[in-house]
């Protein structure tokens, strides 16, 4: 689905009226311009006409429909294909949403490709729109624009990550929280998620910035910034996820000490226990010759020493910390 389409001269906007062909050919007629064309999960006759517009490689076409790629740069004759990975987060699931921006880029053409709910970019063409020195710098300025935005939108997940780690720490140390192995499992799955689509894009921005694509030679400034901020999100999820695995091993080792404790408790209570069962074991055998049961004050006892002998075990294993 075409979401918006225009060409950008010296800054400024021009909609287009006539379809895709019509804008190719006026971009390519005007010479100082561009035209930008952004397209929604396209299916394979939507972006038939952009692929024989842009003489397209067969495989950056297929890329395009069928999404699900690793963020990475490719050169296809005379385009730029950008594949960058999009996040978003949700708040009632606390979980992390992955999508995809698919950035064609020529000298005078910009076609966006997105799969996905998260990133619209909307927001990222308006903010062009109101910055026309940027938008002076030609096509790469949507390039640029774009890698922005999703970067920007990572540091936002990332804090979210952040809060809801804080929030197991809690958890883990609270003795009446439930087990919560199974929501750091989960965290630390969303974590991994998020570190495979941040962590390819930053060969792919330290590529720009060396100079070595020639399309966004005026821009490296710019794109130098979204790496910075980049490589900021990139040290604090691989901080996220070594404190993940610490909060792991925390959370092990209480529930084993808990366990402990219970096999404990168990052990005295039996030792407690087996007093009685022992001596009633024995009485229980109908043994006739034992002289205490003829004396009348034989079966209470039995009864004080066992009840002696148990309080004796009852108070020694509590004061040891058993009980």
């Amino acid at each position: 689905m075409i979401v918006d389409k225009a060409i950008y001269a010296g800054g400024t906007r021009t909609d287009i009226d006539g379809d895709i062909s019509d804008a190719f050919d006026l971009a390519r007629s005007q010479g100082e311009c561009f035209v930008w064309i952004g397209l929604f999960e396209p299916d394979e006759a939507e972006f038939e006409l952009v692929k024989e517009e842009l003489h397209l490689h067969p495989l950056a076409a297929e890329d395009a429909v069928t999404a699900h790629q690793r963020p990475k740069m490719e050169r296809y004759g005379d385009t730029l294909f950008v594949v960058l990975k999009t996040l978003s987060y949700i708040d009632e699931t606390s979980d992390i949403e992955v999508g995809e921006i698919m950035v064609f880029l020529e000298k005078d053409v910009v076609v966006t490709v997105r799969h996905g709910a998260g990133n619209p970019l909307g927001p990222v063409r308006r903010h062009l729109e109101d910055s026309p020195e940027l938008l002076k710098h030609g096509a790469a300025s949507v390039l640029y624009a774009v890698c922005d935005e999703v970067v920007d939108r990572y540091g936002l997940v990332v804090h979210e990550v952040e809060v809801d780690i804080i929030g197991l720490e809690k958890a883990v140390f609270d003795p009446s929280a439930r087990d919560v192995t199974e929501d750091v499992y989960s965290l630390k799955r969303e974590v991994l998620e998020f570190r495979t689509a941040e962590d390819p894009l930053i060969p792919v921005l330290q590529e720009i910035v060396r100079g070595r694509v020639s399309e966004c030679g005026s821009t490296r400034e710019y794109f130098r910034d979204v790496l910075d901020h980049l490589l900021m999100v990139d040290g604090q999820v691989d901080a996220h996820n070594e404190l993940l695995n610490s909060v792991l091993t925390a959370h092990l080792a209480l529930l084993g000490k808990q366990q402990n404790e219970d096999m404990r408790k168990i052990s005295a209570w039996a030792a407690i226990i087996a007093v009685p069962t022992a001596i009633a074991g024995i009485y229980g055998m109908n043994f006739t010759h034992m002289p205490e049961l003829k004396w009348s004050f034989g079966y209470p006892l039995v009864i004080l020493v066992i009840v002696s002998i148990s309080a004796f075990l009852y108070r020694r294993l509590h004061k040891s910390g058993w009980l």
